[in-house]
């Protein structure tokens, strides 16, 4: 196992930040260097589109770590820099002031960030987007009682933005070029559940629709739908989705086809650099397929598999996806992976109704994914489904009264 040298991580999210704990914590005495463009020191995601919009989390509470600890364990933090060039050559990392830092290892866990659209006045100000500290308080200072905001899709940021904008007296308008939120991921029967659930607490969609122009003079006023619809808005929040930063992945020669290309150590072809987070598209050996995942519990676990990989130690990252949502009263888990188009039916056990069940995707009979629905204390069960990967019951799956670790 590798103790000396200097291992640099680009990215001081939270997949940068757990990296750097796990090298120390594994007996790492060499240098570490993160490198992050936000002046923000590593923080967590989740809190930037529930609790610091509807004021429910302390503004501290996000920060992976106390403000000391980078200096206690002699990490070298920097933020504000910007890394533009990897020398693979080298074995450097460029940064955009001109500085040249060497590394033994690199990790890149540069992220993802915000689709646009292609849309006249989106520019405007007031149209706003949601991936930094920076971006939550802004739409937070934009969540005042009587304002109307409207978001633009109908993805799980964009449902929780509109949760925390209801709390807040908010008048919300959605537009959604699907037919019903969520619906590629989830199918028609559970997407139900959540424009219900919107619906119940005030928010209007407009579905099947498109923005054709943001409108306003210096600063937005409305927005016009394509079938001519025009919405009031005091704020626009752009949600459809993000794309990975793979820039310096691509500069540098590394493969990369929907993120930067890892194997199941979250190695790239370079031995000597390895990605995590939202950025790396690893190969899942239990799944057996690459999965890019850009939730919370990927860059948690995926920065730590990281780290011990870079010491040589053996590395398999089989972590099952996992993410997790609050809205109004609804609070949800989801573990596994059923991608559109890959699960042939849908088996609900509890009342959906009463927005208490745990839905399962599945495709031959085997539990692709699982979701508990304001049911708590499945998920490890749910996991042991997912991963055995043989045909189940489906009928004594949908049995309330059926223990899942039967199953």
């Amino acid at each position: 196992m590798s103790k000396t040298g200097t291992f640099v991580i680009v990215g001081a999210g939270l997949a940068g930040a757990r990296a750097a704990q796990t090298l120390r914590e594994e007996g790492f005495d060499g240098g570490i260097v993160v490198i992050g463009d936000e002046p923000e020191r590593p923080y967590e995601r989740p809190p930037l589109s529930k609790g610091l919009l509807t004021g429910g989390a302390e503004p501290d509470s996000v920060y992976v770590h106390d403000a000391g600890w980078y200096a206690e364990h002699d990490v070298d933090l920097r933020t504000g820099a910007r890394a533009v060039a990897v020398d693979r050559s080298a074995g450097e990392v460029r940064l955009a002031d001109g500085q040249h830092i060497r590394y033994d290892k690199l990790l890149l866990a540069t992220g993802a960030r915000p689709r646009d659209l292609a849309a006249p006045g989106i520019g405007l100000d007031g149209v706003l987007r949601l991936r930094t500290l920076a971006d939550s308080r802004r739409i937070a200072a934009a969540l005042v009682d009587g304002a109307h905001i409207a978001i633009v899709g109908a993805g799980w940021i964009g449902l929780e933005v509109a949760a925390a904008a209801r709390q807040r007296g908010v008048t919300v308008d959605v537009v959604e070029t699907a037919a019903l939120p969520l619906r590629r991921v989830l199918g028609d029967e559970i997407a139900r559940v959540f424009a219900n659930l919107h619906r119940d607490h005030g928010v209007t969609f407009h579905f099947d629709a498109e923005v054709r122009e943001v409108r306003g003079t210096g600063r937005l006023s409305s927005v016009l739908l394509a079938d001519g619809t025009e919405l009031p808005a005091d704020a626009v929040v752009v949600a459809v989705g993000v794309r990975p930063n793979t820039e310096l992945a691509t500069a540098a020669g590394l493969i990369v086809d929907n993120g930067i290309q890892v194997d199941a150590s979250l190695r790239t072809a370079d031995p000597d650099i390895y990605a995590a987070g939202d950025v790396a598209n690893a190969y899942h050996p239990v799944l057996r397929r690459r999965l890019r995942v850009e939730h919370w519990a990927n860059a948690l676990h995926g920065g730590a598999a990281a780290a011990r990989a870079m010491l040589g130690q053996a590395v398999s990252y089989d972590d099952l996806p996992y993410f997790y949502t609050d809205q109004y009263d609804l609070g949800m888990e989801y573990v596994g992976h059923a991608p559109p188009g890959a699960f042939d039916r849908v088996v609900v056990r509890g009342d959906v109704a009463k927005r208490e069940f745990i839905a399962f995707w599945t495709a031959g009979g085997r539990v692709l994914a699982g979701m508990n629905v304001n049911v708590w204390d499945v998920v490890p069960a749910i996991r042991r489904l997912v991963a055995a990967a043989h045909p189940v019951d489906l009928d004594r799956l949908a049995d309330p009264d059926v223990p899942l670790d039967e199953l």
